[in-house]
Formats: structure tokens, C-alpha cells, sequence
């Protein structure tokens, strides 16, 4: 069933629940020693990945890096916990003006996603878990989430159903490939 989208309900409360949730997990000491990355699913079940391999720590390094000389004037952030109505994910590198980083703000995961959201593609990523992200980012509030492919190249989504652009509108300087 390549393509279908189903529409999940959404609790009225699900950013409160993934807050509560998400505190429970990085106050556990079990989740404490694995190593990698931790996200959830909407029911607050925990999810894990490995820890990315070189070339992903590499390209998300380079990015926050651009980011911060690029767009001085906001927030660049790297494993950014963000609230989506499918939990809270682990965003690899955002940014954020001051204006927003303030209003989604918590201590936990922020409760909505910044203005820009990028993730660094890792082998074993799929293309359906890429467009599930994408489109949770767009929905918690994102203008542009980025996608770094696993050669490096850049593609620039102004929109969750739109085709990837040649330029990010918010950071029209950022290169469309990260070596």
C-alpha cells in the first residue's frame, strides 16, 4: 500500500501527553544508558534507532554549523526533541527565530517545530519514514524542512505536499549540497 495516507486522530491533549511522556523517558535510567536515538510514537511507546554512523555526524555538523554563520540572528539547534501529533521525534538540526524558539520553548521538547527542520538521511531510513517526518514537521508549525541525502545533497520542501525546491526561501545562501 505504497502512497496511502491515513489521518490518525489526534488527542486534544497529545503535546501535554508527549511532554509527560517524553520527561518519564529521559528521566529513566534504563533509556539513560542506550546509546542512539529515542523518539515516540503518539501512544508514548518508545522507538530507537542506532547511533548515526560518521558521514551522518559529519553532514549534521556542517549544517548546524552553515546554519549559525548563515542565520545569525536565530537559534540552530542539533537532536532537537520536537512534539508532533505522532509523538515527539528527534529532529537532527533546526532553526528557529528568537520569537519562536521562545513560544515552543520547553524544557522537555519543544511544543512545536522551529521554522527550519532538517533531517540527515541515514541508510536505514526509508522513504515513507522521511515523508511521515516531513509531514509531521510541516504540521507542528515548520516553514521548510530539509532533507540531506546520503550523497550530501540538499532538497529544500517549502511545503509538505510539495516537490523539493532549488533554494530554501528562509536561507536562500545555503548551499544545495554538504560535502
Amino acid at each position: 500500500m505504497s502512497g496511502l495516507t491515513i489521518k490518525l486522530p489526534v488527542r486534544p491533549n497529545q503535546t501535554e501527553f508527549n511532554l509527560r511522556r517524553w520527561e518519564e523517558l529521559c528521566g529513566d535510567p534504563y533509556y539513560a544508558l542506550i546509546e542512539g536515538r529515542v523518539e515516540t510514537d503518539r501512544h508514548g511507546n518508545a522507538i530507537m534507532t542506532p547511533p548515526p554512523q560518521n558521514p551522518h555526524s559529519n553532514r549534521q555538523s556542517e549544517i548546524f554549523f552553515l546554519l549559525r554563520t548563515l542565520k545569525p540572528g536565530g537559534r540552530a539547534q542539533v537532536e532537537v526533541p520536537i512534539s508532533t501529533s505522532d509523538g515527539v521525534k528527534g529532529c537532527d538540526v533546526t532553526w528557529a527565530t528568537p520569537e519562536r524558539y521562545d513560544r515552543i520553548y520547553d524544557q522537555r521538547a519543544h511544543t512545536g517545530a522551529p521554522e527550519i527542520c532538517v533531517e540527515v538521511l541515514s541508510p536505514s531510513n526509508t522513504p515513507e519514514e522521511m515523508v511521515d517526518k516531513k509531514t509531521l514537521y510541516f504540521a507542528a508549525g515548520a516553514s521548510e524542512v530539509w532533507l540531506c541525502r546520503s550523497d550530501g545533497r540538499m532538497q529544500f520542501y517549502l511545503s509538505a505536499d510539495g516537490p523539493a525546491a532549488k533554494r530554501s526561501q528562509l536561507c536562500s545562501e545555503f548551499p544545495d549540497k554538504i560535502e
